[in-house]
């Protein structure tokens, strides 16, 4: 303690100016519009290089994370394509190029909310990237949400966590099918509804999509069996799900393209007007 009083007292002086000078340096910046903004501006600039830096880091250190999820995804899609060749449905995998009638873009998520009744995710890929509206977005792990607006260089998606979602799923041992729907109580279980009685549920079960729409295809993952119970009706099922994604921290997502979607469109219409 002595010692910083006669630091204090050595550099009295010294301090004395500094004081003086950034109290002078305050006085300039508020009477003076020029000098405000561009201290404003300094300021701002600064700022933003400090997140910047920050976002670096913290990207840095995640790194381990996000290349185990790689991992983990090629291991499910080498799992896929090894199901194929043992099942002598396709030749030798080396010299056959599979065709798919889906796209799927890569994106980034710049915003999510997760706490309202009507959540939505912004992408920093818009129309420009080639995503439209009605596009299912997924990550490795599972189903996010559908794109519900898209600008020129941007796109929301509207959540799974969102009262006005309903998505086609359906139970991965079974071809039994329900409505994916979310009651607003917590961030990481939704809710299937209208599955039939006579449907096989057991926990633990995983849930995937149905693929009866043009969004999603067949399969995707969803999350697995909580817990369930009957309606009031006692024919149908009501089953809490547990999300694969954790929907409170998203990164990387890919929107997926339907390349058919307007041949299908254009045939569905047809029929709708088809005259009986």
């Amino acid at each position: 303690m002595q010692q910083i009083i006669f630091f204090f007292i050595r550099n009295k002086n010294f301090l004395l100016f500094c004081v003086l000078f950034l109290l002078s340096l305050s006085l300039i910046v508020k009477s003076h519009s020029f000098h405000k903004s561009k201290f404003v501006n300094s300021a701002n600039f600064l700022s933003g290089g400090i997140y910047s830096l920050k976002s670096n880091v913290t990207s840095y250190f995640n790194l381990k994370e996000k290349n185990n999820l790689l991992i983990e995804e090629n291991a499910r899609i080498r799992k896929v394509l090894e199901g194929f060749k043992e099942s002598n449905l396709i030749p030798e995998l080396d010299s056959l190029l599979f065709p798919s009638k889906y796209n799927f873009i890569p994106a980034r998520i710049i915003n999510n909310s997760y706490s309202k009744t009507k959540n939505r995710l912004t992408l920093s890929s818009g129309a420009k990237n080639n995503i439209k509206i009605d596009m299912g977005v997924i990550t490795s792990n599972g189903i996010v949400g559908i794109i519900d607006n898209v600008s020129k260089n941007y796109a929301t998606v509207q959540s799974i966590l969102n009262t006005k979602s309903q998505i086609n799923a359906k139970l991965k041992s079974s071809y039994h099918f329900g409505t994916l729907i979310w009651n607003t109580n917590n961030s990481n279980i939704v809710q299937l509804v209208d599955v039939p009685r006579l449907a096989p549920v057991v926990l633990g079960d995983t849930i995937t999509t149905g693929g009866k729409s043009t969004i999603f295809p067949k399969g995707i993952l969803i999350g697995t069996i909580k817990d369930f119970s009957l309606g009031d009706d006692e024919n149908y099922y009501n089953i809490n799900i547990q999300l694969f994604n954790d929907m409170t921290n998203l990164e990387h997502v890919y929107v997926i393209e339907n390349i058919d979607i307007q041949e299908i469109m254009s045939i569905e219409k047809g029929v709708e007007n088809e005259k009986y």
